[in-house]
């Protein structure tokens, strides 16, 4: 009887410490829960004063900057007209056009001519992140506004106006070197080289834009790209005057017998950097180009004071490639040969 009283009394201990540990463990546990709370109140308490912070300054800096700029339009709106026509405005290149147009002649006088033009837009991605062009694909079409690079007389720009001569009326080449104001053209000559075109986008990749219909030449400096509006952009009823209805088309394009194995040749030495996928794509390339009489009003004008006007050989460089061709009184072409210009002959045959 005294052994199993004894052996009750250990149980009751035991049963008493096991609660005894219970109590404590849970008093911790509660302990170190109501501490993680508070620390998470804490936390969150300095969180939304930090957030609170940082909106104020910045609400702060808006407000500055939007005093600074209202201060600016003060100080420009006090300036006379003159003041303000020397303003220069801080513009620079976002990307680069890779053309198949190699040089200006060849390049269409204006968009979507020649469908199989194609282009690559791209971008400095310094000033054009990839998010930039997000939505982009969704339109078929973009204005591009760029820089008219390889005019012969840009260094005027750099000259006071006194000095600079930039002419006032242009030759327009539908009417046969006649004179227009230059404002009433779309010539490249202009007190400030901008031009605009309109080109169908074809694809979106990672720092550059697919474009066809193009006409633009390698290498020129692109500002700014806007998506086409149909519904604004194209206005019904527009007129124009008489003359720019006077179409340049050519009566036919044909080829010598001698073409086809010659571009060939030349296909297997561009092929892996081309634009296109074929000699035949280069080929209706070539035909839809030379589909517009591309020559300038002198080299138009000569035939008319020589008797060999039909042997007179004319160049056009497109996809590197220098293709030759001749065009009759009629305004039928036929392009004879296509070969590597010869800078790049003696490259290709080192």
């Amino acid at each position: 009887m005294a052994i199993a009283g004894q052996s009750n009394g250990y149980t009751t201990a035991a049963l008493a410490f096991t609660l005894a540990v219970v109590s404590v463990t849970a008093a911790v546990s509660l302990y170190r829960w109501r501490r993680r709370e508070e620390d998470l109140e804490y936390r969150i308490e300095e969180l939304e004063k930090s957030l609170g912070s940082t909106m104020e300054k910045s609400a702060s800096e808006r407000k500055g900057r939007v005093k600074a700029q209202q201060a600016l339009r003060e100080a420009l709106g006090q300036s006379d007209s003159h003041d303000l026509l020397k303003t220069i405005y801080p513009m620079r290149p976002i990307g680069i056009i890779q053309s198949c147009f190699s040089t200006r002649n060849g390049t269409p006088r204006q968009p979507l001519l020649v469908s199989l033009a194609r282009a690559s837009l791209v971008f400095d991605q310094a000033l054009v992140p990839p998010a930039s062009l997000e939505g982009l694909g969704e339109y078929s079409h973009c204005w591009i506004l760029y820089v008219f690079h390889l005019n012969t007389d840009i260094e005027k720009l750099w000259r006071k106006p006194s000095q600079s001569k930039l002419k006032a009326k242009v030759r327009v080449p539908r009417l046969n070197g006649e004179r227009k104001g230059v404002f009433a053209t779309r010539s490249p000559h202009r007190p400030c080289p901008i031009g605009l075109t309109v080109a169908k986008v074809e694809e979106i990749q990672k720092d550059k834009v697919l474009l066809s219909g193009v006409d633009l030449v390698d290498g020129t400096p692109v500002l700014d790209i806007k998506p086409y509006l149909p519904y604004s952009d194209s206005i019904q009823g527009a007129s124009v005057p008489n003359w720019e209805d006077c179409s340049l088309a050519v009566a036919s394009v044909g080829f010598s017998n001698t073409f086809s194995s010659s571009l060939t040749s030349c296909w297997k030495l561009i092929e892996k950097k081309s634009l296109y996928g074929s000699a035949d794509e280069l080929k209706s390339l070539i035909t839809q180009v030379l589909s517009w009489d591309i020559r300038s009003m002198s080299q138009r004008n000569k035939p008319q004071d020589t008797s060999d006007a039909d042997s007179i050989i004319y160049h056009l460089v497109l996809e590197g490639l220098d293709v030759s061709y001749m065009i009759d009184n009629e305004s039928n072409i036929l392009v004879q040969d296509v070969s590597l210009p010869k800078n790049l002959q003696d490259v290709s045959g080192s």
